[in-house]
């Protein structure tokens, strides 16, 4: 996860504030990834026991993935359960190729499955299998789903036919990087080539969109986004690269309807310049519209990066006593990650929100440590139990 965790804003931007000098920390961090899998130091997993007892796994995505290797190393039979047909989550489908190698994200699924980890891709629980069942068929579960549901744009035309979600643009593209069916893409639907794309949002999906599009040939690439450039979420570095490769970014500007041909099909995104008010309940500045400054930017291909919400998996699960917070995530314990029915646990995206890939990965350790201590509880009932 080097490779894509943001260094710029963390543990660099943190040594460069302070001495002023630059650490290239992601590229050290690489070259002693890359080292240890070409050294043969990346041992397979070996379980240090057969307990008896099984784990089910939701999501193969960073925290799924990271808990099912800490529980198979504990020696609990472990099995993931992905809706996608290859594991890795937004690691093989939503980041793009060129900044993560999509063989680094197989090598280390592949590490998984060869020390026993069995994964049932293609599999959406809540549909084709319900929570009750697994439930039946585990010890425990952990539900590290992330967050899947785009974040829709709020104005006329936004569902016209040229306007794509993030997500499902940069799917589209992965799985034809990996020589895989991709009908939006080969369609042209979702192929930026020869079109002039926009799109809105300062994140860092969005700015993956903007270098795929590139990548793909459109004729012009344009990122709207409603605050300035010191404010926007995404990484600088990324927006830094961005540029390099003849992006335009249009700062402190918002969609306000997205004008369609009489064919119905986008051809352009009617735009209103934006100012900075006061701070909002964040601490950050509230964009404000400017009256009279509304303007057009061709667009034939608007993809929408405006991030992503949980998807409502008490209805999906079919489990009306799993607990949510405020925004729809799983509620869990901070500290054991333990939901509001035993023996569940939730980890990653679908607590936090959408976050970093270190943090899912930690939270993932963290599900992994508890479930093993939950589980041993259980052995030592059945233990006394017995005698």
């Amino acid at each position: 996860m080097r490779r894509i965790c943001p260094q710029d804003r963390l543990c660099e931007g943190g040594i460069i504030e302070q001495s002023g000098r630059t650490v290239t920390i992601g590229s050290v961090e690489r070259y002693i990834t890359d080292t240890a899998w070409q050294e043969g130091w990346v041992q397979p997993i070996k379980p240090r026991a057969n307990l008896g007892q099984s784990v089910g796994i939701i999501g193969a995505g960073p925290a799924g993935l990271t808990a099912a290797e800490y529980l198979r190393i504990k020696g609990y039979d472990v099995t993931i359960y992905d809706r996608h047909d290859r594991a890795g989550g937004l690691l093989i489908y939503g980041i793009p190729g060129f900044k993560l190698e999509k063989e680094v994200v197989e090598r280390r699924t592949q590490r998984l499955a060869d020390g026993g980890i069995e994964f049932k891709l293609g599999v959406d629980v809540g549909q084709d299998i319900k929570l009750s069942e697994l439930r039946q068929k585990h010890d425990s579960i952990l539900i590290a789903t992330g967050v899947y549901r785009a974040r829709e744009l709020p104005v006329d035309g936004a569902d016209a036919p040229g306007v794509a979600r993030a997500l499902d643009y940069l799917i589209a593209s992965n799985r034809k990087g990996l020589g895989l069916d991709a009908p939006g893409f080969e369609s042209g639907e979702l192929n930026a080539e020869g079109k002039n794309v926009v799109v809105i949002g300062g994140g860092d999906t969005a700015m993956d969109c903007v270098r795929t599009a590139v990548r793909q040939g459109a004729k012009s690439v344009t990122c709207l986004y409603r605050r300035d450039r010191a404010n926007m979420p995404g990484s600088q570095r990324e927006v830094a690269n961005a540029e390099e490769e003849g992006v335009k970014f249009d700062w402190l500007a918002a969609p306000k309807s997205v004008v369609v041909k009489k064919s119905g099909a986008a051809k352009a995104v009617r735009a209103t310049r934006m100012r900075l008010g006061v701070a909002d309940a964040s601490g950050r500045q509230a964009p404000e519209e400017i009256p009279g400054s509304e303007y057009e930017i061709k667009g034939d291909l608007v993809i929408k990066a405006l991030g992503f919400d949980p998807e409502d998996l008490p209805e999906l699960f079919g489990e009306p006593n799993l607990a949510v917070n405020r925004w729809g995530g799983v509620k869990a314990d901070p500290i054991t990650m333990a939901t509001s029915i035993d023996g569940i646990f939730a980890a990653g995206d679908i607590v936090r929100g959408a976050s970093l890939v270190v943090w899912a990965i930690k939270e993932g350790q963290d599900a992994a440590k508890s479930m093993d201590e939950f589980l041993a509880t259980r052995r030592k009932r059945a233990a006394i139990a017995a005698e």
